[in-house]
């Protein structure tokens, strides 16, 4: 059974950075694709980034995943942090390929609050 837990959350004024972790077992991240989704109040999940069991995907101004295979973990760089971008942030695993549909996500961290103050 894969297993996520995500850390690094917390409170940050607006232009800070935030390095979010999402540490995984039972399966190694270069058997899976990795995705990160947040969610506000009130509003329905959303896709952030994802990367391929290669370690790439696509880019973003603002934010950047890596990962750390020894640690069998995945990082989320989040800088230039804006007042939207508060939200609880989740990591999700798949095993046949990137979604950005939280739907199709075949397992899911328990999330990290990020509170970004204006």
């Amino acid at each position: 059974q894969v297993q996520l837990v995500e850390s690094g959350g917390g409170l940050v004024q607006a232009g800070g950075s935030l390095r979010l972790a999402c540490a995984v077992s039972g399966r190694t991240i270069s058997s899976l694709y990795i995705s990160w989704f947040r969610q506000a109040p009130g509003k329905e999940r959303e896709f952030v980034l994802a990367i391929n069991r290669s370690g790439r995907g696509p880019t973003d101004d603002r934010f950047t995943m890596s990962r750390d295979d020894a640690k069998n973990t995945v990082y989320l760089q989040m800088n230039s942090l804006k007042p939207e971008d508060t939200a609880v942030y989740y990591c999700g695993a798949n095993v046949g390929g990137i979604t950005t549909i939280p739907r199709r996500v075949d397992y899911w961290g328990q999330g990290t609050q990020v509170t970004v103050s204006s």
